[in-house]
């Protein structure tokens, strides 16, 4: 049986993976940290849980001496946009808390998996079917954080053998958990509206193209990579995965399929725009299919039916 650390447990993705690791592995073997406890009283409730700074070596340390844990989840980070507001912050948290986990994993033979992103790509790369290994100059804070923190992946499985891996997550759909400050959360945004008020206005053009995932897809993404054979992974630390790629006008034409009279209109953020305008319409995922063999779930006509109907459900 696994011992599992989450770190930065009760953001979007990380509260989601808690969830299902410990559906899983059971509550006692899934440990979960955070610098908050005031969200989410079940997660927080349901299994052991420390209030800890991902920066905080030690700390983490302990935990995982106390628990016996041999794989990490290291999920804290500021995002996309919001990184954008105060860059230094963004550095420090991204890349203080990754170090901090990796040495950590190093001094007790831990796995650590850690989130990467399409953020981690630029106006220079191929922005149609990216492929798995090609030009990465981000201009975002977010995304200089990414690529570093895939080198430094890279570096810690080469130099010190810490079993590493990672994902370049597309922007991420979830019907459980709020956005977090990240440049696709539009597409998250854009379903409760559609519930609540049948309009939303839209911070992205109408025809800005980024590859998504839906969250479940994502969770088992992130578990199914730390389950695959360590010997079949040439990559490791920065696998593209794929599973819809579509812009604010398509989505709305989806969603019109179950609220005819929905309609969408346009307030343009010009940094979440820049941001977007800079990552790639579509991911190739090849690698990921062959190595651990990736496949998702949901496309955008699954996803949109799905996330409706949780939405008005929980609304009634």
């Amino acid at each position: 049986m696994k011992n599992i650390l989450i770190i930065g447990s009760l953001g979007q993705l990380g509260s989601e993976i808690a969830l299902e690791c410990r559906k899983r592995y059971g509550d006692d073997h899934v440990v979960l940290t955070d610098i908050r406890n005031d969200v989410n009283k079940p997660l927080v409730e349901g299994g052991p849980f420390y209030l800890v700074d991902a920066r905080d070596g030690q700390s983490v340390d302990a935990i995982v001496k106390k628990h016996n844990i041999d794989t990490i989840y290291h999920l804290a980070a500021v995002l996309s946009a919001r990184a954008e507001k105060d860059p230094l912050n963004a550095w420090n948290l991204n890349m203080g808390g990754l170090i901090a986990t990796l040495e950590v994993a190093k001094t007790n033979g831990c796995a650590v998996f850690t989130p990467s992103s399409i953020g981690a790509f630029g106006p220079t790369t191929p922005k149609q079917y990216t492929p798995q290994d090609t030009i990465q100059r981000p201009t975002s804070i977010y995304g200089v954080t990414k690529v570093a923190g895939e080198l430094l992946c890279d570096y810690y499985y080469h130099k010190f053998d810490v079993d590493t891996r990672g994902i370049r997550f597309p922007g991420v759909i979830s019907n459980m958990t709020p956005p977090g400050g990240g440049t696709t959360d539009y597409a998250v945004e854009i379903y409760y509206e559609a519930v609540k008020s049948h309009h939303y206005t839209c911070f992205l053009r109408g025809d800005t193209y980024l590859d998504m995932i839906y969250m479940p897809d994502a969770v088992q993404a992130a578990i199914q990579i730390m389950e695959a054979n360590p010997a079949k992974l040439r990559h490791r630390n920065a696998f593209n995965i794929a599973a819809m790629s579509f812009c604010p006008e398509e989505q709305a034409a989806y969603i019109r399929t179950h609220i005819p009279d929905f309609t969408i209109s346009y307030d343009i953020d010009p940094v979440k725009q820049a941001i977007a305008d800079s990552w790639p319409d579509s991911l190739e995922d090849y690698a990921a299919r062959v190595e651990w063999d990736w496949k998702p779930r949901f496309d955008l006509a699954a996803m949109t039916s799905d996330m409706l109907t949780t939405i008005q459900r929980r609304s009634e």
